[in-house]
């Protein structure tokens, strides 16, 4: 699936392509890096919004499309030079058709407009592959310390605070990147838990004094370039104490290798064991459906969990399911009606077949609703029409566009309680956990057939570099 211009500008999960004060009025107050950058900035400085834009995860990003938004956003800054400092709101995997590392020819292109002189400081992803370009171009980073992230406004005001140092003190002489030699499937990424809770713990307390900031980023290996995965990198105003600052937090993450690990489980062992949970729990029992995490470049409407659900006849919801045709054929046979339906299966993802039966509908919606879970608070959806269809036990939460299912309200909304479920099947990864986690009984996580491939051993790479290996030294569960 490419991702292009129209999936920027139209917006759904997300608010659309933003430009100029636009800006300001799309992302202020909201659950984004820029909002936590707005909210902190002192209100000394003139701010000059250039464009901002989020499309969620997808496929490369078309020449057209990468070229058309980086070129109105340095067209943009060039007509307002000479400026005191640049700050962008980045996610830090991004690949387009050209350039593997984008966002790192985005900020080239920065750099090149404002000169050697003027700070550039940026907020990125948790799952960032940074690059020795990115940190060339940048005088400070703040990366997300959360997976779930829920820490994204949080990421922006650290941002927000770096700037105003920088342009207190000065850019920062040193900076140094040290590159992890393994890469870290997803699903071992979670801070929740050790080792990566510790390893951002560690993070934040090597900041200070000198030491302007310490990130760690756990990386996103379905991103194929040469730089893919985890990293530490540290700006600071001291080359000794920047050294020992980084030196100490790249030893404690190769010291960890071993413990990055998760069980994953077909999806009939999925659905066989919460099954067997469920007869005495009280609460849900949660099935991740992690490999078509829409979060992670996943199409949303594969079938393989689905398929699980019904042949062991399981009480369970799904959700969300992406396929805009059967939402608007649930809408116009209305509640009640019987649809025998072929849904998902629009992408040609391998090993994924579409699941046709006979579903009957039991809620509708206009798929417009806010949030107000931990991981994305505030936030406007849209996801077009929506519906609730239902084969035996099995409820399929159809929308007419992509979300991962990190938010309860994505099933409130149209009526339907999740702490009142027996399993509740999510596509999503771990984002899921910041909302669900306390309402859940059990978490298992599913492997069935989808386009986010959790191991990095099964992905065509061109552009990786040969000496990193492909998964951490325990590899268990995979």
């Amino acid at each position: 699936m490419k991702t292009d211009y129209a999936y920027y500008a139209v917006g759904g999960e997300f608010p659309p392509l933003a430009h100029g004060q636009e800006v300001i009025e799309r992302t202020k107050g909201a659950s984004f890096g820029m909002s936590g950058f707005l909210d902190t900035i002192s209100p000394t400085h003139t701010l000059e919004p250039l464009l901002w834009g989020h499309a969620g995860a997808g496929g490369y990003i078309t020449d057209e499309c990468f070229e058309r938004i980086a070129g109105e956003l340095i067209g943009r800054l060039s007509t307002l030079l000479p400026v005191d400092a640049v700050y962008l709101d980045l996610h830090g995997a991004m690949c387009s058709e050209t350039f593997p590392d984008a966002e790192g020819e985005l900020l080239r292109r920065v750099r090149a407009s404002v000169g050697s002189l003027i700070p550039i400081v940026i907020s990125l992803d948790y799952h960032a592959n940074i690059t020795a370009q990115m940190v060339e171009c940048t005088d400070g980073m703040a990366v997300y310390l959360t997976y779930p992230h829920i820490d994204r406004q949080h990421t922006g005001s650290r941002a927000a605070r770096i700037l105003m140092r920088v342009l207190e003190e000065g850019v920062p002489q040193h900076r140094l990147l040290r590159r992890i030699p393994f890469l870290l499937p997803l699903n071992f990424q979670c801070t929740l838990i050790d080792p990566s809770k510790g390893i951002v713990d560690a993070s934040v307390a090597g900041e200070g004094g000198d030491v302007l900031n310490l990130c760690y980023a756990a990386g996103f290996p379905p991103s194929d370039l040469s730089e893919c995965g985890p990293a530490v990198v540290c700006h600071g105003y001291s080359q000794r104490t920047v050294q020992a600052a980084i030196d100490k937090l790249e030893t404690m993450v190769i010291e960890r290798e071993v413990e990055f690990a998760e069980p994953l489980l077909t999806p009939d062992e999925a659905v066989s064991d919460a099954m067997s949970i469920a007869l005495t729990a009280d609460r849900p029992v949660i099935i991740a459906d992690t490999q078509d995490n829409p979060g992670c470049g996943g199409t949303g409407d594969t079938t393989g969990l689905l398929d699980a659900l019904v042949r062991h006849d399981a009480d369970a919801i799904l959700c969300v399911f992406t396929d805009a045709d059967a939402a608007l054929a649930a809408h116009q046979a209305g509640i009640g009606a019987q649809l025998t339906i072929a849904i998902g299966a629009k992408h040609n993802v391998p090993g994924v077949e579409a699941f046709k039966a006979k579903f009957e509908v039991t809620h509708l919606s206009a798929g417009q609703f806010v949030t107000t879970g931990r991981s994305i608070p505030g936030r406007q959806i849209n996801l077009g029409p929506c519906a609730v269809i239902r084969i035996g036990g099995v409820s399929v939460f159809v929308s007419s566009k992509r979300m991962q299912a990190y938010d309860q309200d994505i099933l409130r909304h149209i009526g339907i309680e999740p702490d009142k479920q027996k399993i509740l099947a999510l596509k999503s990864t771990c984002h899921f956990r910041a909302d669900f986690d306390y309402i859940a009984e059990r978490t298992l996580i599913a492997i069935a057939p989808g386009a986010h491939i959790v191991d990095p051993r099964a992905y065509p790479y061109r552009h990786l570099r040969s000496d990193v290996k492909l998964l951490p030294s325990s590899g268990e569960g995979l």
